[in-house]
């Protein structure tokens, strides 16, 4: 079987290791042909090749170069380069993972040219469609083939929809696959950070850092919290770009260390060994969640809501008040379950679904 497997920002980067990993075994690389599309949106080093290289991912079969630009360019160009690759390599089936905008738009070429399409890490909804990221989960998987998905409500979600029940597959969470292949060098890692006790910030959603009055109201809060604990603030390009125009650095306190984007052995260690982590974002959520890490989620919704009922984490929004008082009330242990099915074994389950597809029905 050929297979297009996509991949265009950080979070793909990580979950697609494991399924190249997978399909690399003897006894599944007779059946499969694969190719690697790097669509190129982010194409920072810190967000991309660093990740690639963390990984082991194989360099990109195809590399489209579609860089920063605004949602609808940065849509038609991948769409209209990837249409070149699957008239090239005519494939059976495209792999799309997550809620960028590469899924959406590969999903949308390889549908119109009759390609199966395949969306992991599928059914996950906010319920807010002011979010780029919701509306491209909702938009894929109303063309998908078949879902593959990392929570029971994320089934429930597709059903809703109108899915076939047949078509989804509930395989577990392929991010957590890859801390948990990673884990010795994660905690090799671990061993060399000499802060004893720290918290760390990622921001980087438009609604949070694009807005100025609610991104200063956001960091007058950690500088409040700062006075308790030291915080680093890995720092996403777009929002350093933010920092920069608007002249926002000096109004951070000292105590809080605005550090370049780490790679993901880095990243990842530094999140584990923390006593608390601020952030917008959805995969730290679910990486926390594993870890047992206590998590303050800035927004006021979130696609992932099993790390909410079994995990760390802590849906405030961005008042001031809910986030200190939020802070204030955490121990340092918080009693948390591993979701089902994240046990490191998601690529597995995931490639022999493929491979046991009957792709003439």
């Amino acid at each position: 079987m050929k297979i297009l497997i996509v991949a265009g920002a950080r979070p793909n980067f990580i979950k697609i290791a494991p399924i190249i990993r997978e399909l690399s075994k003897p006894e599944n690389k007779n059946f499969f042909n694969y190719k690697l599309v790097h669509t190129g949106q982010h194409y920072d080093y810190s967000l991309s090749e660093s990740f690639f290289k963390a990984l082991n991912i194989p360099d990109p079969d195809y590399y489209l170069n579609v860089g920063s630009c605004s949602h609808a360019v940065q849509t038609a160009k991948i769409m209209v380069e990837f249409e070149k690759v699957c008239i090239e390599e005519k494939p059976e089936m495209v792999l799309v993972f997550g809620d960028v905008n590469s899924t959406i738009a590969c999903a949308l070429t390889a549908k119109k040219m009759n390609i199966l399409v395949s969306h992991i890490e599928s059914g996950l909804r906010s319920g807010d469609l002011t979010m780029p990221e919701e509306i491209n989960r909702i938009a894929t998987d109303s063309i998908s083939d078949f879902y593959f998905t990392t929570e029971q409500s994320a089934n429930q979600n597709l059903m809703n929809e109108g899915v076939d029940r047949e078509k989804i597959f509930f395989t577990g969470n392929v991010m957590i696959d890859s801390l948990i292949f990673n884990k010795d060098e994660i905690d090799r890692h671990s061993k060399i950070q000499s802060q004893k006790k720290y918290g760390v910030i990622t921001l980087h959603r438009p609604s949070n850092v694009d807005s100025i009055p609610k991104f200063i109201s956001l960091i007058k809060t950690f500088n409040q919290i700062s006075k308790s604990i030291k915080l680093f603030f890995p720092v996403h390009p777009r929002t350093k770009m933010i920092i920069a125009n608007e002249k926002l650095e000096s109004i951070f306190s000292s105590n809080i260390d605005l550090i370049d984007p780490m790679g993901y052995i880095e990243f990842v260690s530094l999140c584990k060994n923390s006593e608390v982590i601020f952030t917008d974002s959805g995969g730290v959520q679910e990486e926390s969640t594993y870890y047992g890490v206590p998590c303050i989620t800035l927004r006021d919704n979130t696609e992932r809501p099993i790390t909410i009922e079994v995990g760390t984490n802590f849906l405030v929004g961005t008042e001031h008040g809910k986030i200190i008082k939020c802070w204030k009330s955490l121990t340092k242990k918080i009693n948390h379950i591993i979701p089902e099915l994240w046990d490191g074994n998601t690529a597995k389950r995931i490639v022999n679904v493929i491979k046991n597809l009957d792709l003439n029905n």
